[in-house]
């Protein structure tokens, strides 16, 4: 995988049993008094890296869930800047680019990471996400187009998350969230609520992108997946139901070996 890639978290996963050696090997070495690690962690800002000496290979995982900039403006406060993508220095130094977003563009209230939007020639409070998402994904697949040398990287886009908030979606109406799910939508073709709307925007992006992108499909197999939440075991029980984030293991060890086998093959 070489130098510097940026990752999302489910490639730190596949890596989990790399790391749980190193780190027994580091230990052993700690205790008779050598000094050279396995492997380090250093975290710089949203910048989080880990270097394996041995296998020559550096990972990077950057929170940046949404791709496009936010800047710090003294008398607008935090701009989401939605043609301007300066991370992208960062990534051009890549063998291997992991990209995932949607999931982070839900968030609003006190949770949202932005207080103006600004649009081409204006600045507005907010807009529809779909059309926010759509917006920073073109941005991104210009830079892809325009920055990403295919003979040196690989791009990989983790498709979207699916959560299960509605039991309509999977024609259980009475279920108004994942609780009380013990098993999978089985014996069908398709998903009852059909394809989900940010997914079918990133696959329209994407056909815009004129350099090789290979997409990580996770988004229909995990829809089946009404099952496999934290639901009311999660953060803050019957208050704070998690029907977005999934239990490990589970769901997310099936991206893992999706990933794995597309980067093992190459």
């Amino acid at each position: 995988m070489g130098s510097f890639p940026v990752l999302t978290t489910l490639l730190l996963v596949v890596l989990s049993s790399i790391v749980v050696d190193a780190r027994h090997q580091y230990n052993v070495a700690h205790q008779q008094g050598e000094v050279d690690p396995h492997y380090t962690n250093v975290r710089t800002g949203g910048l989080s890296t880990f270097t394996f000496p041995k296998y020559n290979t550096k990972i990077n995982f950057q929170r940046n869930s949404f791709f496009v900039d936010i800047v710090n403006n003294t008398s607008k406060g935090r701009v989401l800047e939605l043609a301007s993508i300066q991370s992208g220095d960062l990534w051009k130094s890549a063998d291997v680019l992991v990209f995932d977003s949607w999931h982070w563009w839900l968030h609003s209230g006190r949770k949202q990471a932005w207080d103006l939007v600004h649009d081409g020639d204006t600045y507005v409070k907010d807009m529809d996400r779909l059309v926010l998402y759509e917006k920073a994904l073109t941005t991104w697949a210009k830079w892809v187009n325009t920055d990403v040398d295919p003979k040196k990287t690989k791009v990989f886009f983790q498709g979207v998350s699916p959560d299960h908030t509605n039991g309509s979606d999977w024609n259980e109406p009475k279920a108004n969230t994942c609780v009380g799910q013990t098993e999978p939508l089985l014996g069908v073709k398709k998903y009852p609520g059909g394809p989900h709307p940010a997914e079918q925007i990133l696959e329209k992006v994407l056909k815009q992108v004129t350099k090789s992108v290979n997409l990580l499909d996770i988004t229909y197999l995990s829809q089946l997946r009404k099952d496999a939440h934290p639901s009311v075991y999660g953060h803050g029980g019957h208050h704070d139901l998690d029907c977005t984030h999934w239990c490990l293991a589970g769901v997310p060890d099936v991206w893992n070996q999706l990933l794995y086998t597309s980067l093992v093959q190459d």
